[in-house]
């Protein structure tokens, strides 16, 4: 883990956060202090690209860290980008994503203790539910 820049991963956070493996899927990050229900947890932030390019770039990527933004333009994490990158998906969520103006932002959804994974409901992906689910929730619907 030591390519991983600490800096880099917290630029844009609000709250206390660490990249480290995650039970989930690769890295996954993971709360360093309590965040309490509500708190916002940052910015998704990244390259700024067209929709069309990210969906190239996510064509037959089985790992992506790309959020469309619904204008035809989209947020690639993986250039540039800070911790909301390894945030895992869950079917039973911490928190969720709000696009709002063009910027994608992160919210607790309910209290969130020391050591916890971050985890967000993806929703739609570019697997089209083809990918199988690993959150390990009782919630779980097997795919994403």
């Amino acid at each position: 883990m030591a390519s991983i820049d600490q800096q880099q991963i917290s630029a844009g956070m609000r709250v206390g956060v660490e990249v480290r493996r995650s039970s989930i899927d690769g890295l996954g990050l993971f709360a360093t202090e309590p965040i309490r229900g509500r708190t916002k947890l940052g910015d998704f932030v990244g390259e700024r690209i067209s929709e069309r390019t990210a969906r190239k770039r996510a064509k037959g990527a089985r790992r992506i860290a790309i959020v469309e933004l619904g204008n035809g333009t989209a947020i690639d994490a993986s250039v540039g980008g800070n911790g909301f990158r390894y945030i895992n998906h869950s079917c039973a969520p911490n928190s969720y994503m709000r696009i709002i103006r063009n910027n994608v932002e992160f919210y607790a959804l309910r209290d969130i203790a020391p050591g916890e994974e971050l985890t967000c409901n993806y929703g739609e992906t570019h697997h089209e539910g083809t990918l199988g689910c690993r959150c390990g929730s009782a919630e779980c619907r097997g795919m994403i």
